[in-house]
């Protein structure tokens, strides 16, 4: 049967990449690398790779963790992108897909019996043959992404190639990343490969954009600040809320970005307006799940609703994505309804995170974007109590970082920024909240710091 006529049909085939081979893909210890060396980098890890049909990509070096996934991908493999490295979520890994191996240029995993490969890349002057960009059918499945398990099990997301190249493309016309756009700019980011924005944003958009990734881990703010400074002239920044305010405290200076993109959890507008008026760069935020990968953005200063990317369309209940079709999601989306606004959707939150109190229907991550819009906190979030709307006496509680305030002047400040129903009691003053590296909050986590919470009041009468 001959492939259809639609580019991103399922029996198309798509290049690795079609960027020109002198093009830089990625700037690794200050020095450029090119799409040519990166093709035959890919070339030789994919000859020496194992038959088997998964790859467990755990390599912390973003141009290895890309050319990784690129020999894996020429293989007709597809890789499963995990971030936790605990030996119980490997050995749930391990159990569910014992036919996979693993790529890693860590210490040894632990937790899994998978055959280890490590993809070591040459020395930039050693010699290597030629290699073409090869074509990967569009309805292959790239990637699996995982959802966090925050509710219970995580579950497996299927990333046909055609699906992830079409987003990376979108994304790129979005944020003026094409060729035509202006000089490549250079992407540091502060998240992993392995999770689905760092994925899309460090490895997918190098292939399909104008763009290059900056290697190496750059979690602590020294870190970014020294990788910023290190590469050229456009500077994108990628990175999520709780990292941002991490960098805005410990970097106030950095090198001249472009653009900061932030994603993950809910930017506040304080925290955004803040970053611009120090860095002098947009705040750009992305919306996206893991069951459709990233889907809208936002300048979060400018604009409360999300405009969604040109391969995007809203339907009741979910989305439909190119390449995916129609994807159903666990948050509530509002279509604008005013004609100058068409398109535009505004988020309310997870379908299971909207609450009702009083006759009265609020979200909990609206109310927790009002919390951080208050003077002097610095982290927080609300919890909603199982029996909330079966228990007359029931009420939200919220968690707080702020420590130059008090609970009282916490809620003084939250009267007449929402409802009365939802103001928290109590509002419990914490140092920290339990948050993974990349900020997400699982509810167990409030629950457990709930327990802990009520233990200590109780002993202390």
């Amino acid at each position: 049967m001959a492939p259809p006529a639609d580019a991103r049909g399922a029996a198309a085939a798509i290049p690795l990449t079609a960027r020109p081979p002198s093009d830089v893909l990625c700037w690794r210890g200050g020095r450029p690398v090119s799409v040519g060396r990166f093709l035959r980098d890919a070339a030789a890890l994919a000859a020496r790779l194992s038959e088997r049909p998964y790859a467990v990509n755990f390599c912390a070096d973003r141009y290895l963790a890309l050319v990784a996934f690129a020999a894996a991908l020429s293989r007709g493999q597809t890789t499963l992108l995990c971030a936790d490295r605990s030996p119980l979520r490997l050995r749930a890994l391990a159990a569910r897909y014992p036919d996979a191996h693993a790529l890693a240029d860590g210490p040894p995993l632990e937790g899994a019996a998978w055959p280890v490969t490590r993809p070591d890349a040459p020395p930039p002057g050693a010699d290597a043959p030629e290699a073409a960009a090869p074509l990967i059918p569009a309805g292959h499945v790239a990637a699996i992404a995982f959802t966090s398990g925050s509710t219970g099990e995580p579950e497996a997301h299927a990333k046909p190639w055609g699906a992830l190249v079409a987003g990376a493309e979108a994304a790129a016309e979005r944020f003026g990343l094409r060729a035509a756009d202006g000089p490549p700019a250079a992407i540091v980011a502060t998240v992993p490969p392995q999770h689905m924005y760092g994925f899309e944003t460090t490895l997918m958009l190098p292939l399909h954009s104008a763009a290059a990734q900056v290697a190496g881990e750059t979690f602590y703010p020294s870190d970014v600040a020294e990788a910023l400074a290190a590469v050229p002239a456009r500077r994108v920044l990628v990175t999520t809320p709780l990292q941002l305010r991490a960098l805005l405290a410990d970097v106030p200076t950095p090198a001249p970005l472009a653009a900061v993109v932030s994603a993950t959890a809910p930017l506040s507008t304080a925290l955004a307006e803040a970053v611009e008026g120090a860095w002098g760069a947009p705040v750009l935020e992305i919306y996206g799940a893991t069951e459709a990968g990233s889907m809208a953005s936002r300048r979060t200063v400018l604009d409360p609703d999300w405009l969604p990317y040109r391969v995007v369309s809203l339907h009741p209940g979910g989305v439909s994505v190119e390449g995916l079709g129609p994807v159903p999601l666990a948050d509530a989306l509002d279509a604008c309804t005013d004609p100058l606004r068409a398109g535009r959707f505004r988020l309310l939150g997870r379908q299971s995170d909207v609450v009702k109190l009083g006759g009265r229907r609020a979200s909990l991550a609206e109310l927790n974007r009002v919390l951080l819009g208050v003077e002097g906190v610095e982290d927080g979030a609300f919890l909603a109590p199982d029996d909330l709307e079966s228990n007359p006496a029931s009420r939200l509680s919220a968690f707080v970082v702020a420590p130059t305030r008090t609970p009282g002047a916490i809620i003084g400040e939250l009267r007449g920024r929402m409802e009365p129903v939802f103001l928290p009691r109590p509002v419990v003053m914490v140092p920290a909240l339990p948050r993974d590296r990349l900020g997400k909050l699982p509810r167990r986590a409030l629950l457990e710091l709930r327990r802990a919470a009520a233990t200590a009041t109780a002993g202390s009468r």
